[in-house]
């Protein structure tokens, strides 16, 4: 027998780690095995100090094409939905397409080649960050088919690019290229054909550079501050600020008086 390839693994260079979807022979679909080795993955990433940020990427050219639909028409209904409802649950279980309930106190960065449709496209926004090549595309291609946005879509969609350009995109189902996808913020960096791991990598590693516990506190309060006050979401981003967070941006303030990274030189911090 030949030896079984893994659908999902994790290449680490020191403190960014790169979550591989490998299922290419379905366009990186996801089916339920691939679901839970996802979720693991990033529930890995999270519990391990020394990893700061992920890398999310579809190995041979494609993101992910969504929920294996082959898949999914061989399941009854129950085994379909019931095991992902949450409706009653504190905590939500595992998501259809893995980890994307998951709220990671770390940043992720979608690198995003070939289809980020239907499901995928749910995954790409579920990250902080998106890097598109330029042939790449999204799109809610499952309208076509009758399957809802069942992993955040309907949610992060208009929290992105707003409700109007929301509705038109989860309506019609239409593609988004790379460059639409640029010019109403679906994605926030578009790059040449090939390249879109390596640039996500060189992001995560300028992040990983930076004192970690500020950038955990500031993307905390970034990201929970929708649907808060203004006074509310203030006293949030202040109440994060404090303990550690506060601590390491004294030390910072004093690596700048010694002379460090003036001029805004960010190569030397």
């Amino acid at each position: 027998m030949g030896e079984t390839r893994m659908v999902v693994r994790i290449e680490k260079d020191g403190p960014v780690w790169t979550v591989i979807n490998s299922r290419m022979e379905a366009r990186n679909a996801v089916d339920p095995e691939t679901a839970r080795a996802l979720y693991d993955a990033f529930l890995a990433f999270e519990a391990e100090e020394s990893a700061a940020v992920a890398v999310f990427w579809g190995e041979g050219g494609a993101f992910c094409a969504g929920w294996d639909l082959k898949r999914a028409a061989t399941l009854s209904e129950p085994d379909a939905i019931d095991a992902y409802d949450f409706t009653d649950a504190p905590t939500p279980p595992m998501a259809p397409m893995g980890p994307s309930r998951l709220d990671l106190s770390k940043p992720v960065i979608a690198a995003v080649a070939g289809p980020a449709v239907a499901g995928g496209m749910e995954l790409a926004m579920w990250a902080d960050i998106r890097v598109m090549e330029e042939s790449a595309f999204m799109g809610v291609y499952c309208r076509r088919w009758g399957v809802p946005l069942i992993d955040g879509g309907t949610v992060r969609l208009p929290r992105l690019v707003g409700k109007g350009r929301a509705m038109d995109l989860i309506l019609t189902g239409r593609k988004v290229e790379a460059a639409e996808a640029m010019r109403i913020g679906l994605c926030e960096y578009v790059v040449p054909e090939g390249e879109a791991r390596a640039r996500s990598e060189a992001l995560a590693r300028d992040i990983a550079r930076y004192p970690q516990s500020c950038v955990r506190a500031d993307r905390r309060s970034a990201r929970g501050q929708a649907g808060l006050s203004e006074r509310d979401a203030l006293r949030a981003e202040w109440a994060g600020s404090k303990g550690e967070v506060a601590a390491a941006g004294v030390a910072g303030a004093g690596r700048f008086a010694s002379g460090k990274g003036r001029g805004g030189d960010f190569g030397d911090i």
